[in-house]
């Protein structure tokens, strides 16, 4: 994100976990006076994650899309059901294929894979959701969240649109870190969305079968969803075809795909040659916040103009 050279860009950093950011800008959407304060302005904060429910329509469609690809590739025919496995966190990709479902894509199954911050598979095993657990950094890192936001939209379609009895589990999270559905809502679940989840070293044990067997090579994430994917059938001898949301490059995880490839972890690790970059890189960013605080005391406005002099060395 530091490389992104749009004038109207700034990448900041923070001392914590996806968790702590996404609490942090909720509750700056959630404060009234300060989105009054940015109205009479001219101005509204937006999220690009999905928090923003606008994220997910685009996800809605590329579900029809491979459906279509399926029909056209003659797998299926039009009206087969089909199951996707999607690597989920926030919760976000797999809602958008609930909503496909509603709006008539025959989906059977959403499958729910999460990595070892597997909380979204004991929600949808047990009915409770509990966030009071270890944080693991692991080799799929979007999915390193234990709060997932779009859960509360699901959950408000299952309670039939009662806010009330949505926003009192949300109360309970909030308070005391945990809630617990009703076993009515628990049973209606359960037949959507099977769950499992996939430790760092199944990631990379998956990684490297596939790529063994087709050629074809994975990345992290997308890791997470064959392996519980295979999980899934050799527990319930489920045949019916199965759609793998694959969802980055694995050139974005060099470290991770080659120790899974060969066994080896990078003995140079693969960022070395740009820490020099990085360094000056945050020195500057360091010494350009500090100087418009000084000459701006007392304003919180973005550091619009940031001109970086330091260039990525050819590597």
């Amino acid at each position: 994100m530091l490389s992104l050279r749009g004038q109207n860009l700034t990448a900041i950093a923070i001392e914590g976990n996806f968790d702590d950011a996404q609490t942090k800008v909720k509750e700056i959407f959630n404060n009234h006076d300060f989105g009054h304060r940015l109205a009479v302005n001219g101005y509204q904060f937006s999220s690009a994650n999905s928090m923003n429910i606008g994220r997910l329509i685009p996800q809605i469609v590329y579900y029809f899309a491979a459906y279509g690809q399926l029909v056209q590739r003659h797998a299926i025919t039009v009206g087969d059901q089909v199951n996707f496995a999607v690597p989920t966190g926030n919760f976000g990709d797999i809602l958008a294929g609930y909503y496909a479902q509603q709006l008539g894509l025959p989906i059977k199954h959403l499958i729910c894979a999460s990595n070892k911050n597997n909380v979204l598979t004991d929600f949808f095993k047990t009915g409770t959701y509990d966030r009071q657990r270890p944080f693991y950094l692991t080799n799929a890192p979007a999915m390193d969240i234990l709060v997932s936001s779009n859960l509360e939209r699901l959950l408000f379609d299952y309670y039939q649109g009662d806010a009330d009895a949505v926003t009192e589990l949300m109360d309970h999270l909030t308070q005391s870190g945990h809630y617990t559905v009703t076993a009515e809502v628990h049973d209606q679940l359960a037949q959507t969305f099977p769950a499992g989840f996939a430790t760092e070293a199944e990631v990379r044990a998956e990684i490297k079968r596939l790529y063994d067997q087709t050629g074809y090579l994975i990345d992290p994430h997308t890791a997470v969803a064959s392996h519980v994917t295979h999980q899934y059938q050799q527990a319930t001898n489920d045949q019916t075809p199965t759609v793998i949301i694959a969802t980055a490059s694995p050139a974005k995880f060099p470290e991770t795909v080659l120790t899974a490839l060969n066994g080896q972890a990078p003995t140079l690790p693969v960022w070395q040659p740009f820490k020099p970059y990085l360094t000056n890189l945050g020195n500057h960013f360091r010494q350009t916040s500090n100087h418009y605080s000084t000459k701006h005391p007392g304003q919180n406005k973005r550091l619009r103009r940031m001109k970086w002099k330091q260039k990525l060395p050819n590597y």
